[in-house]
């Protein structure tokens, strides 16, 4: 059965990846590839609401005892 644990450790992996997604897109900003920054910052963003949503379904579990 799936825990609190399991999922933060998945929201955490998650927060990590829209840290090195949104470095990468930041550095490709003003650069001839900007195009693929913008497209990166749209990933992020889905992640991030990704990670949103993992947070609430941990909040359905109950508490680990």
């Amino acid at each position: 059965m799936v825990s609190r644990a399991e999922l933060s450790s998945l929201e955490t992996a998650i927060r990590e990846l829209c840290d090195r997604i949104t470095a990468a897109a930041d550095e490709l900003i003003g650069t001839a590839e900007e195009d693929v920054a913008l497209d990166l910052y749209e990933v992020e963003r889905s992640l991030r609401t990704a990670q949103r949503r993992i947070s609430r379904a941990a909040g359905g579990l109950p508490a680990e005892q």
